[in-house]
């Protein structure tokens, strides 16, 4: 997204943006407070924490921003609530998906809220960082973040003395981040979030409990999976007797017979698709890149999940695997797909990939907009900023919605200056019946 290279001074057109949320502070003073620290996250300025926004920023100082994310009372998740309303109403054409994904903040010390030695995919390795679960909207013209919530380490869950020093509310428990996931699509969809699909990575993919979640709150999904994830033949399966009785011997108790772990064994991504004859792999292009066409083969086969121990599980879709065309380098790739028995190969390659319109959210928050710029150590600012971050990035998604005609209404007036231009994304294009298609893919019909 362009981010606008704008002073300090006051954004016209961001006032107005701003005024519905002005109600959720009680004083004068954090209302002001409120524009100028988004005034601030908008500037052209390297550093985004309050205390350096307070010295560039005119009209305030490091102290009035602080008070704004620690001291000063309002609720980052009712910004978030009303954010939304207003893209679902003035950015949004529906039948989206929403993209589940998580970003690290590396940290030093042990003292900031949920810091921990873990996994973080951002840095690529474990090392003493945060991490944030977020929920991201996305259709075929519009994307904005829906919400965000801190993973916090099992460590800091049942540490009350450090929970006390970060004011982790008590209503906060250690959760798993698929959990967390979870309660973001529901904080979303109560909100109003115009979506049916969820799409994610293997992180989140690998979670069984996650996708019973998604199953049971009816939403479809496509997830990238491990390749080791493990899953049944729906064809096996559907040939398999069942239960079959033991012939009672008159000694003992009765036995059981042999259960569907045994008679018919799972396997994992790898092995079942390798079953597949060679005509099964289609060429498949979803989008265009900034290099060309984005193109591999692809194959997918009906299957059932696995369920604990290697039982049965009532879930079944379809397992796709990807893999570089021949002659070219790359790894394989694995993915599963619930709740879109009729979608087209090319569809469900072009859905899952649309997971890289987060990368870029995350690009542009933190690289322009300060979002892994929070160094307080407290669970209320850190969120308060999240929400603030947000709340900046849906206001440059209706700015240059405005500016390039896709929305009907003319822009409010501003004072800001024009916005560096990136160079233009790829074009997103999404399966019918789904998010809508934007371009042609030369191989959409391929099954």
């Amino acid at each position: 997204m362009p981010v606008p290279k704008a002073g300090t001074g006051p954004l016209g057109d961001l006032a107005e943006f701003l005024a519905p949320f002005a109600g959720l502070v009680r004083r004068s003073e954090s209302r002001r407070a409120l524009e100028r620290y988004t005034t601030g996250l908008l500037a052209d300025t390297a550093d985004k924490t309050a205390a350096a926004l307070g010295r560039v920023v005119p009209e305030t100082n490091g102290q009035q921003l602080q008070e704004l994310l620690t001291r000063t009372a309002w609720d980052a998740a009712a910004m978030d609530r009303l954010r939304i309303a207003t893209m679902v109403a003035r950015a949004s054409v529906g039948d989206g998906v929403v993209i589940i994904d998580d970003t690290g903040f590396a940290k030093k010390g042990t003292h900031s809220v949920g810091v921990a030695r873990q996994y973080s995919g951002t840095l690529g390795r474990v090392d003493n960082c945060q991490v944030l679960v977020t929920a991201h909207y996305v259709d075929r013209v519009f994307d904005w973040p829906i919400t965000a919530r801190l993973f916090l380490p099992e460590a800091w869950a049942t540490d009350a003395a450090r929970r006390r020093v970060a004011q982790v509310p008590a209503a906060v428990r250690f959760q798993t981040k698929g959990a967390i996931a979870l309660d973001l699509l529901d904080a979303g969809r109560a909100a109003g979030v115009p979506a049916a699909t969820v799409v994610s990575d293997a992180g989140y993919g690998e979670q069984p409990t996650f996708l019973d979640g998604l199953e049971t709150r009816a939403l479809a999904y496509i997830v990238a999976v491990p390749s080791a994830t493990r899953f049944r033949l729906a064809a096996a399966v559907a040939a398999d007797p069942g239960d079959q009785p033991v012939p009672y011997q008159g000694r003992g108790r009765p036995r059981n017979g042999p259960t569907l772990a045994t008679r018919l064994p799972s396997a994992d991504a790898p092995t079942l698709l390798a079953t597949l004859a060679p005509q099964t792999w289609k060429t498949v292009a979803w989008r265009t890149g900034t290099k060309g066409a984005l193109v591999k083969q692809c194959a997918r086969v009906r299957v059932y999940r696995t369920g604990r121990r290697g039982r049965g599980h009532p879930s079944h879709g379809w397992l796709i695997g990807e893999r570089p065309l021949p002659a070219h380098a790359g790894e394989a790739k694995y993915y599963y797909a619930w709740g879109l028995e009729e979608r087209r190969l090319g569809d469900l390659l072009e859905l899952v990939h649309v997971r890289w319109v987060v990368e870029r959210f995350y690009q542009d928050a933190k690289g322009e907009l300060g979002l892994d710029a929070y160094e307080g150590r407290r669970w209320p600012g850190l969120h308060r900023h999240v929400a603030l971050v947000m709340l900046a990035h849906s206001y440059l998604t209706l700015r240059q919605s405005y500016e390039n005609d896709v929305l009907a209404a003319p822009p409010p007036p501003t004072t800001a200056p024009r916005p560096r231009r990136r160079p233009p994304a790829p074009a997103r294009g999404f399966p019918p019946s789904g998010p809508a298609q934007r371009g042609g893919v030369a191989t959409r019909r391929a099954r």
